[in-house]
């Protein structure tokens, strides 16, 4: 029996993009159904089940940003694929902190958005032979619920930040070059400047310690970052 398509749900307001994205993914076997704004994205994501969200950071009505923050503080957890013409920092960081998964600076190659939607798609299928809970000191991580706890307490992560704490548990005591990082967790490369990674272990260690896990995760300047066991912290009261 063939593999059903994936589903993707395009939001952008500009027509000649919309039309451009939807012609290449139909190319590549994708469904895509499209709408032009905020206020479409989030009635069609809430009615309909898709695989991966490509949304643009700027549209009229509700934004892009709004859109992922809704949905993610509903508990959807669908990986999104943020477009923008925003190409600071702090804009990419924005997205990031609004729960998407990935961002994609306008104009953008089509290779690379194809790369960056399967390296998602890859993501939301894990190895069944990789799905039991995976331990150090007192974190335990569930792969099959997708599910984080310290000291019995749970933490809350969003898609990326579970995939990079997943594999740094999983390689305990190695360090992991950012190159195999990114490789891993969005599948390709990032430019040496990028500050992808940087950002997402600056969420992690946030919240890690906030639960009382402090020191897990380690900076190898110039190299990448390990976990090692987390000296035993009582909860927060």
């Amino acid at each position: 029996m063939a593999a059903m398509p994936h589903r993707v749900l395009l939001a952008d307001d500009d027509r000649a993009i919309r039309e451009s994205l939807v012609r290449a993914l139909d190319l590549e076997g994708y469904h895509v159904t499209e709408v032009a704004d905020g206020v479409g994205a989030l009635a069609t994501a809430r009615r309909d089940q898709f695989d991966v969200l490509i949304l643009d950071v700027m549209m009229p009505g509700v934004d892009g940003l709004g859109v992922c923050r809704v949905l993610r503080a509903e508990g959807d957890p669908t990986p999104i694929l943020m477009l923008t013409a925003r190409v600071e920092t702090p804009d990419r960081v924005a997205g990031l902190d609004a729960g998407a998964d990935d961002y994609l600076p306008k104009p953008f190659e089509l290779d690379e958005l194809l790369a960056r939607l399967r390296a998602l798609l890859r993501r939301t299928s894990p190895d069944p032979e990789a799905r039991r809970t995976v331990r150090l000191g007192e974190l335990a991580v569930d792969p099959a619920a997708r599910r984080v706890w310290w000291q019995g307490t749970e933490i809350t992560l969003s898609k990326t930040e579970f995939d990079l704490l997943e594999l740094l548990v999983r390689n305990a005591g190695i360090v992991l070059d950012r190159a195999t990082i990114h490789q891993r967790i969005w599948g390709y490369e990032f430019a040496a400047d990028s500050k992808n990674l940087a950002v997402y272990i600056g969420y992690l260690r946030r919240k890690l310690e906030q639960a009382g896990a402090t020191g897990l995760i380690h900076t190898v300047r110039g190299v990448g970052y390990s976990v090692r066991p987390s000296v035993r912290q009582a909860r927060p009261s």
